[in-house]
């Protein structure tokens, strides 16, 4: 197995986790190469690494057995964009706050490493989202999150015609229009009042961003189906995005077609760890001094 290592060079955790990892894949044989870039930052900060395999970023992506992705989310997203249709599994590695995509914290890089190289893992497959639009021709957006449709600068609202399967569903007005994966169910969906869905579920989230209609309610749809939807504003712009990265300010009105992708995300876990394990650490559920159980209170079995 020849593992890629990429990683955020903004992150100051950064050259010790290398460090860390770098020495574990030699005890263990292992085979890998890195990112050029991470190798010149750490020899910048006096870290060396010794005699290893070095290359450009794309190279450290393509061409290997798993990628290693060190940083938080964003960096998870940005390496899934790069991977595309290779399907490289990727072993995120969390150096930013919460972290719902990298799988394993800086302490447990060691063993998990060490487990991988002993086939004890497993890839977890995550739904991806496709978008085109007659306005950016010959253009594909991907997301591992979201596409969002939204009002951009203006301070009016902008009504969102939806379509599933070809037959109108429902008008949403407001600030815009999220469609998220179960994956992105817990990124900007939820802060605008999704549910939270497990992420191996078949299913799109449609949540409107600050409805002006009392009925402008999240829908759940099932991942077979196909999302038409039609902005109209009384500005001249409406924002298109695909995990938070802006691909183009549009004049309305936008037609936009999304569907589940053809290929998917495949992200390396921990055999050991739930997501319900994951939603109690990252959101605290159950942190209540006022349980009558406090081990429960603290996510014990």
């Amino acid at each position: 197995m020849k593992f890629g290592i990429i990683g955020n060079l903004s992150k100051h955790e950064l050259p010790t986790v290398v460090k860390l990892l770098v020495d574990t894949l030699n005890q263990s044989k292992a085979e890998f190469v890195i990112d050029k870039e991470i190798v010149e930052l750490l020899a910048a900060k006096g870290v060396h690494l010794g005699v290893v395999e070095t290359s450009d970023h794309d190279a450290c992506v393509h061409g290997v057995d798993m990628l290693i992705a060190l940083g938080g989310d964003g960096t998870i997203l940005s390496a899934a964009k790069t991977v595309g249709t290779d399907g490289t599994p990727i072993f995120g590695v969390n150096l930013g706050k919460l972290g719902f995509l990298a799988e394993f914290a800086p302490d447990e890089l060691k063993a998990a490493i060490e487990n991988v190289i002993a086939r004890n893992y497993h890839v977890e497959e995550r739904l991806l989202l496709e978008a085109t639009t007659p306005s950016l021709p010959g253009q594909t957006l991907y997301a591992v999150n979201d596409i969002v449709v939204d009002k951009s600068r203006s301070a009016r609202v902008i009504d969102i015609e939806t379509f599933i399967n070809g037959i109108f569903a429902v008008t949403y007005r407001g600030d815009g229009l999220i469609i998220s994966t179960p994956t992105g169910s817990t990124a900007y969906a939820l802060s605008n009042g999704g549910p939270i869905v497990t992420p191996t579920a078949n299913v799109i989230g449609i949540t409107p961003i600050a409805p002006h209609t009392l009925s402008g309610r999240p829908l759940v749809i099932p991942d077979t189906d196909t999302i038409r939807v039609v902005a109209y504003a009384t500005t001249n712009e409406v924002l298109l995005s695909a995990d938070g990265q802006e691909t183009g300010v549009i004049e309305p009105p936008i037609e936009i077609f999304i569907k589940k992708a053809a290929h998917k995300l495949r992200l390396v876990k921990r055999v050991d760890r739930s997501y319900y394990e994951v939603l109690r650490a990252k959101l605290l559920w159950g942190r209540d001094a006022r349980s009558l159980n406090p081990e429960r209170n603290e996510g014990s079995a």
